[in-house]
């Protein structure tokens, strides 16, 4: 009996043998599986992070061609405005001479420019600044500080930037 049983010992050795070596098998299917799942998810956060680059650079694209037609409005229209400059020298002229006349069409051009973006200088009493103003004559008095005694051209400054410094008298 003793042999009978030594050959069911073996056969049950066997058994589990083939059970270990199953649950071994499906380890290594899980295994395989999980490394095949997470090669699958590396593939996808490198694909998210494609598509967020890309996202980002549509977005600054975007950006930078607005700002690049706005820049491209701006000057244009403050070359328009520096074209209407002789007219308005013209219309500040006769206004000078008739100014009952040429007041109304004066102020209506100015306000309309104004509008858009046209600053006039005033710079009358105002110490002189060379990025807004040329000198074309100078009274010294006291040796004191340089001040705009008479502006004898208008200047103009468009959305900020000098259009055209005036052309003042000065005095110290």
């Amino acid at each position: 009996m003793s042999g009978g049983s030594d050959d069911e010992l073996i056969d049950a050795d066997v058994e589990l043998d083939k059970e270990e070596l199953d649950d071994v098998a499906e380890l290594e299917d899980v295994a395989e599986e999980i490394s095949e799942l997470e090669a699958v998810t590396q593939e996808r956060d490198q694909f998210k992070d494609i598509a967020l680059r890309l996202q980002a650079d549509f977005e600054n694209y975007r950006k930078r061609m607005t700002a690049q037609s706005v820049d491209a409005v701006d000057r244009a229209t403050g070359r328009l405005a520096e074209a209407l400059l002789p007219v308005l020298d013209a219309a500040e002229a006769a206004y000078l001479q008739h100014p009952d006349e040429v007041g109304p069409l004066l102020n209506a051009m100015l306000t309309e420019l104004k509008k858009h973006g046209l600053e006039t200088l005033d710079l009358e009493g105002q110490p002189f600044d060379p990025a807004v103003a040329e000198a074309v004559t100078h009274e010294p008095i006291d040796g004191g500080d340089v001040v705009v005694a008479d502006v004898l051209r208008s200047g103009y400054r468009w959305k900020g930037r000098t259009l055209r410094p005036a052309m003042v008298r000065t005095r110290d």
